[in-house]
């Protein structure tokens, strides 16, 4: 059996930019593709935190270290620039390779760039 797990996430990314008449998609910063592994053309699955919405987009190349997150086409409908928003893709793995497996977790500043990465979101207290 195959499971989908979490490969990698961008918290609480900052919208730079919103543009409807762009061909769709979401530009990220190059150098936060390098960091967290997210790869050009990859599904990836955008959850704003400042106003609920939840879609799936793919990813393109923007320019490194611009800090740019670009919500384009008909996604920009769903954030605005200043919006907090969660990056996240998915990979899938046999139960075998799961259990050894650990995400990239990256977590941004109000600028786009990195404060910390970790490799597991600690257990939540009740």
């Amino acid at each position: 059996m195959r499971i989908t797990l979490l490969k990698t996430k961008l918290h609480r990314a900052t919208v730079t930019h919103s543009e409807l008449e762009y061909e769709g998609s979401c530009a990220i910063d190059g150098s936060l593709l390098e960091a967290s592994g997210i790869l050009e053309y990859e599904q990836i699955h955008i959850y704003n935190v400042d106003n609920g919405e939840r879609f799936i987009t793919y990813a393109i190349r923007a320019e490194d270290h611009s800090g740019v997150i670009s919500v384009n086409g008909a996604a920009a409908h769903k954030a605005d620039p200043g919006d907090r928003i969660i990056i996240c893709a998915y990979g899938e793995l046999d139960q075998a390779e799961a259990k050894a497996f650990k995400p990239r977790l990256i977590y941004l500043n109000d600028e786009n760039r990195i404060k910390r990465t970790a490799h597991m979101i600690p257990v939540q207290a009740a």
